[in-house]
């Protein structure tokens, strides 16, 4: 609790606080703290001869041909070995979801959905099964509302 006593001591850093919590309450709190966090999650790329650090927020789309997954991002294309089932369990909690079986879209870089196509941030296009389609809906909804 010492953490309290210091943002006491430091009234600039105590009106932002309270004039942010006036405006947008804790429930507003809580999603910027997500936000924040999430922007400095990395994601761990680890191959046999190399391990690459790759921002959690630059990643659009992850897609997986017979245990080789891609991972794309804003800079460039990494590979490893894995399972698309592995890597969902590990990037939920950041936002990204399947949209196809082979598939896995981050709901923060998605710009629009028109029918079954997903126009990412970078204009890139993805292919969304009927399947998928309801719950990537639905999530990408959810997602925008709550930011």
């Amino acid at each position: 609790m010492d953490w309290i006593q210091e943002l006491t001591q430091k009234e600039s850093l105590c009106c932002s606080l309270t004039a942010f919590l006036d405006q947008h309450g804790f429930s507003g709190l809580e999603k910027a703290l997500q936000i924040y966090t999430n922007t400095q999650a990395e994601y761990i790329c680890k191959t046999k001869a190399s391990v690459t650090r790759i921002k959690m927020d630059d990643i659009y789309y992850l897609e997986i041909q017979t245990h080789t997954i891609t991972i794309h991002t804003e800079h460039a294309a990494y590979q490893k070995y894995g399972s698309l089932a592995d890597e969902l369990k590990f990037l939920a909690p950041y936002g990204f979801m399947k949209c196809r079986q082979n598939c896995l879209v981050s709901l923060g870089k998605i710009h629009s959905i028109c029918d079954d196509t997903i126009i990412l941030a970078n204009q890139f296009q993805l292919h969304m099964s009927q399947r998928y389609a309801p719950k990537v809906l639905a999530a990408f909804a959810r997602y925008h509302i709550s930011q």
